[in-house]
C-alpha cells in the first residue's frame, strides 16, 4: 500500500507540473502582453518595459517558468531597488487588475466556494443513490418509471435556468428564502442555511439526477451476479444481502465519478456563484476572464487540477473499501 501510494504522489506531481507548465505557456506566453494590460491606454514604452522588468517579463521563458514554480515554494521578489516587492509562499503573482496578491484572493474565497460544494454533494449523494436504489428494487414499477422520467427532465434543466426560477419563485414571489449571501455559519447559522440553500439544490439537481440512474443501473446488474444468487440461496434477509453483498460494489462506479465532480466543484462552481452572487472562486474566475487577468486565471485553473488528481488519488484508496475485490499491490 505505501508503495502504490508513493507512486501515485510521485504521478500526482507530475501532473501538476506538466498542467502548471502548459498553462504559463498559454497564458503567458501565447496571451496579449500583460504589461500592455497594466499600463493601460496613455503608456509610454518606458513605461511599459519598466512594468515588464518588475514581473520579470524581460527574462527567457523558461527563467520565468523557473521563478513562477519556485515562488510556489519558496516566494519571490518583483522589482528592483526601491520598488522591491516580496511576494511570499505560496506566490501566484499580483492581480492584474487590483494588484492584490493572488493566493489572498484564492484563500477569501475558497470557503464560500467549499461550503456550496460540500452542501450540494451531500445533498446530491442521498438524494441519487437513495432513489437509484429503490428504483433497482422495484424495477418495473411506478415507482421506477416516476424516478426515471424525473431524473431525465431534471438532468435536462441548465443550472441557470434552475436557479432564475428557484429565485424568482422563492424569493420574490413566496419570500420564504432571503437572497443568496456569503454568510458565516458562525454569525448566524439559520440565515447560513437559508442562504446557501438554493445554491446547494441547483448544484444538487442535475448531479442527483444522473447519480441516480447511474445507481439503478449499476445495482441492477449487482444483483444478477453469480454471487448474489448464492447470498441469496443461503437464506439471508433481503436488507442484509442487499446492504452488504450489492450495495458496495455497485457503488464502485459512482465513487469515481463523485471523486471528479466533487474535485471540480471545489475549483470553482462558476455558473451557480455567478448567477446567486457568491464570491467564491468560480465567480472570481468568471470576473477574471471577463478582464483577462491573467494570474488569477492560472491559480484557478491549477487549483482545480490539484482538486482533480488529488480526488482521483483519494477515489482509488477508497476503492479497496468499497469492493474487496479491487486489491491495490
Amino acid at each position: 500500500m505505501a508503495r502504490y501510494i508513493s507512486g501515485r504522489i510521485a504521478g500526482l506531481v507530475l501532473i501538476l507540473f506538466m498542467v502548471c507548465l502548459f498553462t504559463y505557456l498559454i497564458f503567458f506566453e501565447l496571451s496579449p502582453d500583460p504589461a500592455l494590460m497594466i499600463c493601460g491606454k496613455t503608456c509610454t514604452p518606458e513605461r511599459v518595459d519598466q512594468i515588464r522588468s518588475s514581473l520579470g517579463l524581460d527574462k527567457p521563458f523558461l527563467v520565468q517558468f523557473w521563478d513562477f514554480v519556485s515562488g510556489l515554494f519558496a516566494g519571490r521578489d518583483y522589482g528592483s531597488g526601491a520598488n522591491l516587492v516580496h511576494c511570499g509562499a505560496p506566490c501566484l503573482g499580483y492581480s492584474f487588475q487590483t494588484s492584490q496578491p493572488v493566493w489572498q484572493m484564492v484563500t477569501e474565497r475558497l470557503p464560500v466556494t467549499a461550503t456550496v460544494a460540500v452542501g450540494a454533494a451531500v445533498l446530491w449523494l442521498l438524494l441519487g443513490i437513495a432513489a437509484g436504489l429503490i428504483s433497482a428494487v422495484k424495477e418495473g414499477s411506478w415507482w421506477d418509471r416516476a424516478m426515471m422520467g424525473l431524473a431525465l427532465g431534471g438532468a435536462s434543466i441548465p443550472n441557470y435556468v434552475l436557479a432564475l426560477a428557484l429565485q424568482y419563485v422563492l424569493v420574490v414571489k413566496l419570500q420564504i428564502l432571503p437572497f443568496p449571501s456569503a454568510v458565516s455559519f458562525f454569525d448566524d447559522p439559520v440565515l447560513w442555511f437559508e442562504s446557501y440553500l438554493m445554491p446547494w439544490i441547483v448544484l444538487a439537481t442535475g448531479y442527483a439526477c444522473l447519480y441516480a440512474r447511474l445507481t439503478r443501473a449499476n445495482v441492477i446488474d449487482t444483483l444478477a451476479e453469480n454471487f448474489m444468487r448464492t447470498a441469496r440461496s443461503k437464506g439471508l434477509p433481503p436488507a442484509l444481502t442487499m446492504r452488504r453483498h450489492a450495495l458496495r460494489p455497485a457503488l464502485t462506479p459512482v465513487t469515481t465519478i463523485f471523486g471528479m465532480d466533487f474535485a471540480a466543484l471545489l475549483g470553482g462552481a462558476l455558473i451557480t456563484e455567478t448567477v446567486f452572487g457568491l464570491n467564491g472562486v468560480g465567480k472570481m474566475a468568471a470576473d477574471s476572464i471577463a478582464k483577462n487577468d491573467q494570474p488569477v486565471i492560472m491559480a484557478v485553473t491549477l487549483l482545480a487540477a490539484f482538486f482533480v488528481v488529488v480526488g482521483n488519488l483519494v477515489v482509488d484508496l477508497v476503492y479497496t473499501w468499497l469492493d474487496p475485490r479491487v486489491r491495490i499491490r
